[in-house]
């Protein structure tokens, strides 16, 4: 009875969830190209540690980003992981700056176990988010640009070890769904106005592969290896453009083009690779590596709104955890991490390349009495295009998770 009112109340949230990811406000001009900001699936205690996660291998926080990991779990937990984060955004743009707030639900996540050799995992995490606005003068009148919206993925995930010491597989079946919606305002000085928007609704399967590793080196060290691969694709869906001319009351919206997405709009492969050395169960260390060619992706402009330039994407990730004494009062409990990174981002503005850095820092907060866990996080970073910087983006990110760790499947016998 117990499992089922938890499955009940999980299922209830993750659809309450699927109206609010593509809500989150990135505040970035950045993500008016493409698909938006991309996401990389991570949790907020792999936020804390910059990011990495393709060869983390606990049985005690989930980790969409490789389904390999899976298989860690032990065969009475139950994990249900769920994250906020709070952003300040300060941008500037030559001589004119900006300064906002955003944030909202993350993630949610939840990893179980089938049988003794095998995990599984569900969840519904940010693929992109899309959230801007700005404007200025122009001759004769002015312009503004908004944007919102994201696509998210639900996911249903499974992992064996297989009768190979050490080894460990896993795959990820999802759906990637949501729409992004791109404002262009005109004024003119004479009192007329009009918007111009794009919209681009996605719906479509998504598949991602995963391996681990686990090499005991030592009585107490171990490394863990750790690959996944995504395949690109056409994504299916549809876009269209609206025309609104708002010099009247009785004006009314006008369809301007309409096209579907297949053939037209495509997600290249991903690879991800990741190495982490482990002392005692005390402290971890791992270092990621992603790559997506973007290169060649498709990106079929509307009428009315320009084409968009892409760049291969890759990413560097260096992380650590460390854990005094996991079983000591609550201080020596306390797990702290730290990490940095950095990402050479998928758009082009023109010749200009975006890049992102940042450097994070966080607490894993243990419950009382308990093996659940409070995340928070500090992440800062910059964003912004180069050789022409363009756009200067300055985030500082405050994260905050809630990890469930509960023997949820042990069967008290005592009367």
């Amino acid at each position: 009875m117990k499992q089922n009112k938890l499955f009940a109340a999980v299922a209830l949230i993750l659809a309450i969830s699927a109206f609010q990811l593509s809500a989150q406000d990135i505040l970035s001009p950045y993500s008016r190209f493409g698909y938006g900001n991309l996401r990389d699936q991570s949790t907020s205690a792999q936020r804390s540690m910059g990011g990495v996660g393709y060869a983390m291998q606990s049985g005690r926080q989930t980790n969409a980003m490789n389904p390999a990991s899976y298989a860690a779990i032990d065969s009475l937990t139950f994990l249900f992981d769920m994250g906020v984060d709070l952003a300040y955004f300060s941008g500037k743009d030559g001589s004119n700056t900006a300064h906002n707030w955003g944030g909202g639900l993350d993630y949610i996540t939840l990893q179980f176990p089938v049988g003794k050799i095998m995990g599984a995992s569900i969840g519904l995490v940010p693929y992109s988010v899309t959230g801007y606005s700005f404007g200025d003068e122009i001759t004769n009148g002015a312009y503004s640009y908004q944007g919102e919206g994201g696509i998210n993925l639900l996911y249903g995930g499974i992992a064996i070890r297989p009768y190979i010491p050490g080894l460990s597989i896993g795959a990820n079946i999802g759906y990637l769904f949501g729409t992004t919606r791109n404002d262009n305002y005109t004024i003119a000085d004479n009192g007329s106005s009009a918007i111009f928007e794009r919209v681009v609704e996605v719906k479509d399967y998504y598949i991602s592969l995963g391996l681990q590793y686990n090499l005991k080196i030592a009585r107490d060290k171990r490394i863990v290896l750790g690959a996944t691969f995504a395949p690109g694709k056409d994504l299916r869906g549809k876009t269209y453009g609206i025309k609104y001319d708002i010099n009247t009351e009785a004006s009314s919206p006008d369809t301007t083009q309409v096209m579907k997405l297949q053939k037209n709009y495509t997600l290249p492969h991903t690879i991800g690779a990741g190495l982490s050395f482990n002392i005692d169960n005390r402290l971890t260390v791992e270092a990621d590596y992603t790559y997506q060619p973007w290169k060649d992706a498709k990106f079929t402009p509307l009428e009315g709104f320009e084409g968009n330039r892409f760049a291969d994407r890759w990413k560097v990730a260096v992380g650590a955890e460390y854990i005094p004494n996991s079983r000591g009062n609550w201080i020596q409990r306390v797990r702290y991490r730290l990490g940095v990174y950095h990402d050479r981002d998928y758009i082009k503005v023109g010749e200009n390349n975006v890049k992102k850095q940042g450097i994070t820092l966080g607490f894993g907060l243990p419950a009382p009495a308990s093996k659940c866990l409070v995340n928070l996080g500090l992440e800062y970073c910059r964003r912004q295009a180069y050789p022409n910087p363009l756009v200067k983006e300055n985030y500082l990110y405050i994260t905050l998770g809630i990890n469930f760790n509960e023997l949820w499947f042990w069967q008290n016998r005592l009367r």
